[in-house]
């Protein structure tokens, strides 16, 4: 059981926080600068964190150097996603 999001990421936020949808995307700012994959880690911690999944189950799929990504999260059953996620196109 896990769930793809395909998402749209901001580093240099003054936090890491979901935005709310942009089209078919999540919009997701990051705390951390896009220097050395420091964004991509801050990225996948915080998304652990929000799903309450270990850091493990977040792997980034597509998208390592772009800020257009694609992330699995394992654990979380598609039917579960709304739970999570702001209400948009995919919930």
């Amino acid at each position: 059981m896990s769930i793809i999001l395909n998402l749209q990421t901001t580093p240099n936020a003054p936090r890491s926080e979901i935005v709310g949808w942009l089209g078919d995307r999540l919009k997701v700012k990051v705390k951390a600068p896009a220097v050395e994959g420091k964004a991509n880690a801050e990225l996948l911690r915080f998304l652990a964190g929000h799903f309450g999944v270990r850091p493990h189950a977040v792997t980034l799929v597509r998208g390592d150097t772009a800020r257009l990504k694609t992330v699995r999260i394992e654990g979380i059953e598609e039917a579960d996603r709304g739970r999570f996620l702001p209400p948009g196109p995919q919930n």
